[in-house]
């Protein structure tokens, strides 16, 4: 199980191991704001809350720009689950400038792809066939980022990565 840890501002900062989390509420560093009650702590003396949300007590200064690592499901997540070339649901990625054509593995190349539209366009330059994205792929920014991009989350967290 993890914890998401929100700085003192209440923004997202990190997602850190219950224990991690544990001690940081033990050491005094942080309170917990959301327990997960499904899941309680059993030691040989004692029964913990299990934190699902924490926040630390002092503010922690995060570095200007942080470079947030390019996955599949980042890029779902980014794009909405949406095409970039139609209206459909999008399920799969797509390199706007192909590898074949020595396209690049970055935010600013890939996006959301539904299955037809990756085979039509196959590798492809868009201009070849006349199509157009409806949006300029980037790298998303933003703390929240860093939580949103996890391959399991957990619903407790949905409220503070809104408001993020």
């Amino acid at each position: 199980m993890q914890t998401l840890v929100l700085n003192a501002g209440y923004e997202p900062l990190a997602v850190v191991s219950f224990r991690r989390a544990l001690m940081l509420v033990l050491n005094d560093k942080a309170s917990v704001i959301k327990i997960d009650p499904e899941h309680p702590i059993q030691t040989v003396s004692a029964t913990f809350d299990r934190p699902s949300v924490i926040v630390l007590r002092r503010y922690v200064r995060v570095p200007y720009v942080r470079r947030i690592p390019v996955s599949r499901r980042g890029v779902l997540r980014r794009d909405g689950y949406r095409c970039a070339y139609c209206p459909a649901s999008a399920t799969t990625i797509d390199h706007v400038v192909p590898r074949s054509r020595g396209g690049q593995d970055t935010w600013e190349n890939l996006v959301a792809c539904c299955f037809r539209c990756n085979n039509v366009k196959g590798d492809r330059l868009l201009r070849d066939l006349g199509w157009s994205l409806k949006s300029t792929p980037r790298m998303p920014s933003g703390p929240a980022w860093f939580a949103m991009g996890l391959e399991r989350r957990q619903t407790q967290w949905e409220d503070f990565l809104a408001a993020a």
